[in-house]
């Protein structure tokens, strides 16, 4: 009697996530190169990589990014079918100088729209996000994009909710970043929910990212913010903030530095800045508190006093509101993933170079 065939396991091996990068000319390397480094460094389970990767580009020849640097794509948006698409898990679409062209370019548009449809996720990288709300997809959603371009995105696109402060935002199958590098924190957050939070830290330890940020995080830093600063009267004021964050920096004290009226400076302030003087020097002190926390073994009631916030609770409320976790949290974090920073090969570099590629890497 023939033996009936034994049933195939319920448990295969997995298939890599098919991962699609749109980009464009005049695209910003770094929202390509960055997430695509750490998707392309993560590993299944059984060493395998965990996703299959492919850069696609609006128009035939090789892409010019703002850098001068010249990127070879896979193949054009023309040349991918319905059944490339139907496979596809993360459609990802750069940022750069060249979103204000590729937002008005319908036929780019359209793909994206085309594309998105059966894609698990959709990911914009910094400024790649006006172009996912040029085609009409984040519309009634939550999304982030380069702090500088925040408030064009929100007043081109009212119907958008735009979280300028974050680093990145989950909305659905929809996930925008913030500028350039937090692109990067997006690729970790896909790979931890992919793969767990062990790959996404082995991950953040071989790149040397000292931290894997929370979406919620701020992007606000109050050093950027001065320096964008006209008024040379308000520009000093923030420096002696950032550089005095003990001082009294209540708006009287500041108007007076600034030889303004209360009313007038505080007018002024936000008008260069977007945010109230109090929301600035918040931000200052969580600045340096992030710094202390970072660099030394101080008590936390000793960093809350020298970041100027006095007691350790206020410090507390600050960290929650603007990083989404506590000061201690906050150490704690940075410690995990500072700690072997330079993996040896036999254990925490990615299975899949060899000693060679990595000391290289390193």
């Amino acid at each position: 009697m023939t033996a009936a065939p034994k049933p195939k396991s319920r448990f295969s091996a997995p298939a890599p996530r098919r991962v699609m990068m749109l980009a464009y000319a005049d695209a910003q390397i770094l929202d390509i190169a960055g997430p695509l480094q750490i998707l392309s460094t993560a590993l299944l389970p059984d060493g395998r990589p965990a996703y299959a990767i492919e850069l696609v580009s609006a128009d035939p020849g090789p892409v010019m990014t703002t850098s001068g640097l010249v990127l070879r794509a896979d193949r054009t948006v023309a040349d991918v079918t319905a059944a490339d698409l139907a496979a596809l898990d993360v459609l990802m679409v750069t940022g750069g100088l060249g979103s204000r062209d590729a937002m008005e370019d319908e036929r780019l548009l359209a793909f994206v729209r085309k594309a998105a449809a059966p894609a698990a996720r959709v990911v914009s990288i910094c400024t790649g996000a006006v172009i996912l709300a040029a085609a009409g997809l984040l519309d009634g959603r939550r999304a982030t994009t380069h702090w500088a371009y925040a408030p064009t995105m929100r007043k081109r696109f009212p119907a958008v909710t735009v979280e300028e402060d974050a680093i990145y935002v989950r909305d659905g199958k929809f996930w925008t970043s913030a500028g350039v590098t937090a692109g990067m924190d997006l690729a970790l957050a896909l790979v931890e929910e992919d793969l767990g939070r062990d790959m996404a830290l082995t991950l953040a330890r071989h790149h040397v990212m000292y931290l894997m940020r929370p979406g919620g995080q701020s992007q606000f830093s109050a050093q950027l913010a001065a320096q964008r600063i006209a008024d040379t009267r308000l520009a000093r004021v923030c420096a002696f903030v950032i550089e005095n964050p003990c001082a009294d920096l209540s708006v009287p004290a500041l108007a007076s530095r600034a030889a303004m009226s209360e009313r007038s400076f505080a007018r002024r302030f936000a008008e260069e800045t977007g945010i109230t003087p109090a929301q600035f020097v918040e931000r200052a002190r969580l600045d340096e508190a992030c710094r202390r926390l970072a660099d030394s073994d101080m008590p936390l009631d000793a960093v809350s006093a020298d970041a100027g916030f006095g007691a350790a609770e206020r410090m507390r409320r600050a960290f929650i509101r603007h990083l989404g976790v506590t000061p201690g949290r906050y150490r704690e974090r940075f410690r995990t993933a500072r700690r072997d920073l330079l993996p040896s090969p036999e254990t925490s570099g990615p299975r899949h170079l060899s000693p060679s590629a990595q000391d290289a890497h390193a």
